[in-house]
């Protein structure tokens, strides 16, 4: 299936189009991995194989699982999506704790692996997917599932994007659901980062050079990251559009390296455990 969709026009995503490609350029589920796996979480090596990187996420899933108050017994019997899935480092293990998983991602080359890499980790029978197009709506039902995740995904969007798939992730989490999104916020490094992102996604336009500087991992590191956003930013987005009122215990978690606090009232701020300094968490049961 072809990984061409109106994203094209998003730059920051041309290190996705890249390992898309190749997904789609044959080959074994190993070497897809070894190929691509520092788009999804940094490994590389020629000795990884699609179960040491579907491992990784495994013991991820079960962690923040676990740290949200997600108790087996409740994913058993639950619809579970999954906004960012790539080839399904954790989808597969979503798969093995959830009675149905929805692995959605802007690139369709992606999803067609991911259901290779759950036919060979997870249940495949008890997954389906949904391409997301045009990069910032989810093209499943109101109120349909009960729990959305997505983790080390939302940066890689346009902050307008970021904040539409927010929304879309509340509108098909039906009542009594949870929702657990991850966000990259500022640091003082992003003096230097920001500059050298433009100036790299600058760079991948240029015919030939673009595209081959697009696979370099060193490269990707600063180009893909295309906003910041801090938890008032996303709780000030929902506060407009009236769907904050649809969220009660909303918990703002993040690294222990750093003080953080909202001024939205009711909202818990805490730590995470194991949490990069720029990274944090909204958790929330949706309430409709």
């Amino acid at each position: 299936m072809s990984s061409q969709s109106p994203k094209n026009w998003r730059t920051q995503f041309t290190p996705w189009r890249a390992a898309g490609t190749k997904t789609e350029g044959g080959g074994t589920a190993d070497d897809v991995v070894r190929e691509t796996g520092w788009v999804f979480n940094n490994e590389t090596g020629k000795s990884l194989t699609l179960a040491d990187f579907v491992r990784t996420g495994d013991e991820e899933v079960r962690r923040f699982m676990r740290h949200f108050g997600l108790s087996t017994d409740r994913l058993a019997t639950s619809t579970l999506l999954e906004i960012g899935s790539g080839i399904g480092r954790m989808t597969a293990a979503f798969t093995n704790l959830c009675a149905r998983v929805i692995a959605t991602d802007v690139d369709a080359a992606f999803l067609e692996r991911c259901h290779q890499t759950i036919a060979l980790h997870g249940r495949p029978e008890r997954l389906s997917t949904v391409h997301v197009a045009d990069g910032r709506t989810l093209a499943v039902s109101t109120d349909s599932v009960d729990q959305v995740f997505s983790y080390i995904v939302l940066q890689h969007c346009q902050h307008d994007d970021a904040l539409a798939l927010t929304s879309e992730a509340i509108r098909v989490t039906r009542s009594g659901g949870v929702i657990m999104l991850n966000y990259r916020t500022w640091v003082p490094l992003d003096v230097v980062l920001i500059p050298l992102g433009v100036l790299v996604r600058l760079l991948w336009r240029l015919p030939l050079v673009g595209k081959q500087l697009s696979t370099k991992r060193w490269a990707t590191r600063f180009g893909w990251q295309a906003n910041r956003l801090s938890p008032d930013e996303v709780l000030d987005h929902l506060s407009q559009r009236g769907e904050l009122r649809y969220l009660t215990d909303v918990r703002i978690l993040h690294s222990h390296r750093r003080q953080r606090s909202v001024r939205h009232a009711g909202v818990t701020v805490g730590i995470l455990k194991r949490t990069n300094r720029s990274h944090w968490w909204l958790v929330a049961k949706v309430s409709k």
